[in-house]
């Protein structure tokens, strides 16, 4: 993920960020993750579409809240 990867420069670099901006960005990438682990999975594939529709949301989200706390 490039956002991640020029967060965690920009991090290193010094620049200040909240703490639960750091975490909903990881949250996120972990959220990814799991959905990825779930795409050749032949228990939900009748749901697939669902979870990844569910979870795209739910990852939306996450970001939503990480732009909030980040400002």
């Amino acid at each position: 993920d490039v956002q991640a990867l020029l967060g965690a420069a920009l991090f290193g670099q010094g620049v200040q960020v909240t703490q639960f901006h750091m975490f909903y960005g990881f949250l996120c990438i972990i959220s990814v993750a799991i959905l990825y682990g779930y795409r050749n999975n032949d228990a939900i594939a009748p749901y697939r579409y669902l979870l990844y529709g569910f979870g795209s949301l739910f990852i939306m989200g996450l970001a939503l809240r990480a732009i909030v706390v980040g400002t």
